[in-house]
């Protein structure tokens, strides 16, 4: 291209006029972003004083694209366009948008509700179908979460409506069951004792509530035994590895036989 060409494609920019308008558009966007991410801050901040974290994280968003909507729309303005016949279009493509977007309209209303009905929290370990992670942001499309094997998954929130969730740290405190079985000729009050002596020993079960001993039933390969033991959720892999070990032990030096050991899954 030559060096007349060039002149002659950027000659409208390079004009005085253009150049001002160009320089004060630039000044606004930059003005209005800054204003706009102090204020999305105050808001989030003041949100999270009376309600919670996600819901700062929502209305953080909210603020963020009203507020980008209205910048453009001042910037439109600055630049001389006509916002009569542009919001015209918008409101023909709007239709045609909004047949092609009710996914994502399923999937906001479907976040207000999750918001609304607070099931669960940023921080909270869930369970959804097959999937178990740390929730990470939830947002008016979907749900963050990452994996106990360091996994990123999104969910969408209709998804969430529609499927069972389990939060399994809800709560401050949590049970996990044992399941094993013994012979016929275990004595069953020496090993009930035996086993609430296992679990005073471990200082991450609770006293209180107490520990759940139960026999179930009387199986083919023995007598079915459930012990339930209390403990604080942060305290889940010592409680699971503990009162292994330490069953594992008492049985060993009692003589106790026991076919099957297994653990309910909480996870």
């Amino acid at each position: 291209m030559s060096e007349i060409t060039v002149r002659e494609v950027f000659a409208p920019v390079l004009q005085p006029g253009v150049m001002v308008t160009i320089g004060r558009v630039a000044l606004v966007v930059l003005v209005l972003f800054a204003a706009l991410k102090v204020v999305a801050f105050l808001v989030g901040r003041l949100v999270e004083r009376r309600f919670s974290r996600q819901s700062m994280m929502i209305t953080r968003k909210i603020v963020t694209y009203l507020g980008s909507v209205v910048i453009v729309l001042v910037v439109l303005a600055q630049m001389g366009i006509s916002l009569t016949g542009l919001l015209g279009a918008f409101g023909i493509a709007g239709v045609a948008i909004g047949f092609a977007a009710q996914t994502s309209v399923s999937n906001i209303i479907s976040g207000v509700f999750l918001i609304s009905e607070k099931s669960f929290e940023l921080g909270d370990l869930v369970r959804v179908g097959d999937n178990t992670g740390v929730v990470l942001s939830i947002d008016l499309l979907s749900i963050k979460i990452r994996t106990l094997d360091n996994q990123f998954i999104r969910i969408p929130n209709e998804t969430l409506i529609k499927s069972e969730v389990t939060t399994i740290t809800r709560y401050p405190i949590r049970r996990m069951n044992f399941e094993f079985t013994v012979a016929y000729g275990t004595d069953l009050p020496a090993l009930q004792q035996a086993l609430l002596e296992v679990v005073e020993r471990i200082p991450q079960c609770l006293d209180e509530p107490q520990p759940l001993y139960l026999i179930k039933q009387f199986g083919p390969r023995g007598v079915d035994i459930l012990l339930g033991v209390w403990f604080a959720k942060e305290d889940f892999i010592e409680v699971k590895n503990g009162v292994h070990e330490r069953i594992k032990e008492r049985f060993e030096q009692d003589g106790i036989e026991v076919p099957v050991i297994s653990v309910m899954p909480l996870s």
